[in-house]
């Protein structure tokens, strides 16, 4: 999508030489992604203590190895 922007240039050329970039579409694009990326993280954090959610990741590795186990076994049988 074109459009037109009003952003100073001391921002801009700070963006593109802290991302590395040449370009200017891609040092804003590279900037927009990690704002979003940061504001969904800020999100995800201030659920922390408001659901009910328990991973138990041990139990469910568990539960894989099992099941890793049972499928190898199925394959040995049929050859």
């Amino acid at each position: 999508m074109r459009a037109t922007l009003n952003i100073p240039d001391e921002l801009i050329k700070e963006v593109q030489k802290v991302s590395g970039e040449k370009s200017k579409t891609k040092a804003v694009t590279i900037a927009m992604k990690e704002y979003l990326k940061q504001q969904k993280l800020k999100q995800i954090l201030c659920l922390r203590g408001k659901t009910g959610f328990a991973f138990d990741w041990q139990e469910e590795e568990k539960k894989e190895i099992e099941a890793q186990a049972g499928r190898e076994r199925a394959i040995g049988k049929r050859g």
